[in-house]
């Protein structure tokens, strides 16, 4: 009976065996399947390391010592276990100087679900949730024997949505993506800080001034920083996503509505060019969600494929390896679709958000595409030599199983292919292959790493700045400052700048000079920067009405961090000019002066504003009526109600609709109760006479808020 029960079981697994076989293919060899990369013909692709050097691999750092490493995300895709933590960081080495990995470390292992590294000084920052912590080899043996935290409290379920993609930007700090993932950080570093909620946003560090805080945005895996700063990051369907305002600014008070400052920039919607086969397991849940919304005769359509659903990587290709046409591209992965998709990035329309778009030559196709179900590019990285390498994590299944039915789980082993991992090396088809030799930067002098600011490719600039401010060798000040003033390219007068500003090195003459400079992207962080003296008000206006629109609308973030009558005409101005953009109206009302009871009886003086009633300008109006009622300060509402009053406001309804919807449901949300009846009850007499039923029913919801009878 025993042997009986024992065969039937057998055969069973044989069977679920046979059926997953004839599902899902078997893995190819590196050779094998990159014969299948249907690649840009400018191009070719190489292994620059496969298994068994590399497994499970989602980030390659090349740091300045001449070292890569690579994360191993061994746990993927069940959360790390205690005891049995699966993340590990290898060390390779090409130990011959023939440009190919010969020697592979394990420089640090028993981490929890690793995601992301950085260099630091002569040890690796890792994103390893709870915690960011910096490892350091102290007896070079090629493993780390130091594990020190920095910072603690970062969500640790999910992989997919931990704190990781850490970019060291070009102003000094550290960027990482957190996906709004709740967590109250803290930081030995910094004992005396309470613990920092990051519920909503990113995260941002710096460790020469030991400060940290939350940074706007809600990237996933995946943030490309150009070599203005700007963010750029990745979130599962939307594959490139922006966030214009930072988080200081949009948190100088809080009685805003509910907001959203992260901005979709693709202009081709979620659309990809997929060559590999749909997953059975996909369809089938796909036709599942289809019959269900054809039932409920919802509407909605769901793609099974040829759609953005796992993004990942985005990486800002800053190299001069690369043609001129393809530099300055954001370059993304696909895990789901087996392709990478390029951006090419640009500001129209006069927006602060710039616009992605495909390539002419990639109008119906992707930049890299496989047929090999297996191929996942997680993440890419920008070598030293210009070369743009992809971190492939190649696996059967990647996708998280709470999201997948039960039933099609079964002959599902998501842990199919841990065995596996492969990092290519893009390079130009037709030019001469440079070597992959690694650069040791910590051995030149602070005056060779200063020259190094003006190299093309941005590796080395920011590596070169990076180890400038680890060092803090002041003896450069003086040739940095002859930089930022007088060399021709407008990065290197960048790098120069923010290396002076680390050294407490920058001075007057030098912002003021900035303010002025020929590149937008110099003067943009040059109003940045301007914010600590309040002598340069003026320019700071003056650029808010700049031809670049990042410039102006960094300028007018920055204008709002002052006070006084010059800076409400600029914010007024600014409102008339641009209500029509959400950033914008946000960029007004987060700031004191825009947020204040003296803006729209200023902006009804001026006598344009209140002329039409476009929908940014009605935005505005509802927008400023709920600050208004939830701060419910002295003034506040009065003020309000009584340009409403004024016979060129209330002559079109929609502007008193508009307020009085914002005042009702800023009132609801109020911890103040400051107004008095008195102080509005003679205004709202004269509104309940208005004509518009609209707006007589508003009145009632205002005076029902604020407990008027």
């Amino acid at each position: 009976m025993q042997l009986k029960t024992f065969a039937v079981a057998t055969l069973t697994l044989l069977s679920v065996h046979t059926i997953a076989q004839k599902r899902y293919t078997e893995a190819l060899s590196p050779t094998e399947s990159a014969a299948t990369f249907q690649l840009r013909e400018e191009f070719s692709i190489e292994p620059f390391v496969t298994e068994p050097d590399v497994l499970s691999p989602v980030d390659l750092l090349f740091d300045a010592s001449g070292n890569a490493f690579v994360v191993e995300m061994g746990d993927y895709p069940y959360d790390a276990q205690p005891g049995r933590f699966k993340g590990r960081i290898r060390l390779l080495k090409d130990t011959n100087g023939d440009g190919k990995i010969d020697k592979s470390y394990v420089f640090a292992d028993g981490l929890p679900s690793a995601t992301s590294i950085l260099p630091h000084k002569d040890g690796l920052i890792v994103c390893a949730a709870p915690d960011i912590l910096l490892l350091r080899d102290t007896n070079g043996d090629f493993k780390a024997d130091t594990r020190e935290v920095l910072f603690t409290g970062f969500f640790a379920k999910n992989s997919e949505a931990q704190i990781t993609s850490m970019r060291y930007g070009v102003d000094n700090w550290i960027y990482a993506n957190n996906s709004g993932q709740a967590g109250m950080i803290t930081s030995p570093l910094r004992p005396d800080m309470p613990p920092l909620n990051v519920a909503g946003g990113n995260f941002r560090f710096r460790l020469d001034k030991k400060l940290f805080e939350v940074e706007s945005g809600n990237g996933q895996f995946g943030l490309a920083m150009d070599e203005w700063g700007h963010r750029f990051y990745t979130q599962n369907t939307l594959h490139i996503q922006q966030s214009p305002i930072a988080w200081r600014y949009l948190h100088r008070h809080n009685y805003l509505p509910s907001f959203r400052s992260d901005v979709n920039i693709s202009d081709h919607e979620l659309e990809m060019y997929q060559k590999s086969a749909t997953p059975y397991w996909r369809q089938q849940r796909s036709d599942r969600r289809q019959a269900k919304y054809d039932s409920l005769k919802s509407g909605f359509t769901e793609y099974a494929r040829d759609h953005f659903t796992g993004a990942s990587g985005g990486t800002f290709y800053g190299g001069d390896g690369f043609p001129k046409a393809f530099q300055g591209s954001i370059f993304t992965g696909e895990v789901a679709g087996n392709l990478i998709h390029r951006d090419v990035v640009s500001h129209t329309n006069g927006s602060p958000a710039f616009t992605a778009s495909r390539d002419a030559g990639e109008k119906d196709r992707e930049f890299l595409a496989s047929t090999d179900p297996w191929f996942r590019p997680a993440n890419l990285t920008l070598g030293p030599d210009g070369y743009l390498y992809v971190v492939d994590m190649y696996r059967q299944h990647i996708e998280t199983p709470v999201s997948i039915p039960e039933d099609l789980k079964k002959d599902m082993d998501f842990t199919r292919g841990e065995q596996y991992g492969r990092i290519w090396r893009i390079f130009p088809k037709d030019s001469e292959k440079r070597q992959a030799t690694l650069p040791d930067l910590r051995s030149k002098t602070p005056a060779e790493l200063v020259a190094l600011l003006e190299h093309p490719n941005q590796w080395w600039r920011l590596n070169a700045q990076r180890i400038l401010v680890e060092k803090q060798d002041k003896s450069v000040v003086a040739v940095l400052q002859q930089i930022a003033n007088t060399h021709a390219d407008a990065r290197t007068r960048l790098h120069a700048i923010y290396t002076l500003e680390a050294f407490d090195g920058l001075n007057e003459a030098i912002v003021k000079k900035a303010l002025y400079d020929s590149h937008a992207g110099v003067r943009e962080h040059a109003v940045i920067l301007a914010e600590k003296y309040p002598a340069f008000l003026p320019e700071v206006i003056r650029l808010m009405d700049d031809t670049a629109p990042q410039v102006a609308y960094q300028a007018t973030l920055s204008a709002g961090q002052f006070t006084g009558k010059d800076v409400l005409a600029a914010l007024a101005g600014a409102t008339e000019k641009q209500s029509e953009n959400a950033s914008w109206r946000l960029a007004v009302l987060s700031s004191v002066g825009g947020s204040s009871p003296e803006i729209v009886p200023l902006l009804a003086s001026r006598g344009s504003f209140f002329n039409a009633a476009t929908p940014g300008k009605l935005k505005f109006i509802e927008d400023f009526g709920y600050v208004s009622g939830n701060r419910n300060g002295k003034d506040d509402i009065a003020s309000l109600l009584e340009v409403l009053n004024a016979p060129a406001v209330s002559a079109d309804p929609q502007w008193t609709v508009a307020a009085l919807t914002g005042l009702s449901k800023g009132i609801k949300k109020s911890t103040h109760k400051k107004e008095s009846e008195k102080t509005v009850s003679k205004s709202l007499q004269k509104l309940e006479s208005h004509s518009s039923d609209t707006v007589k029913k508003q009145v009632a919801e205002l005076k029902k808020a604020l407990n008027i009878n």
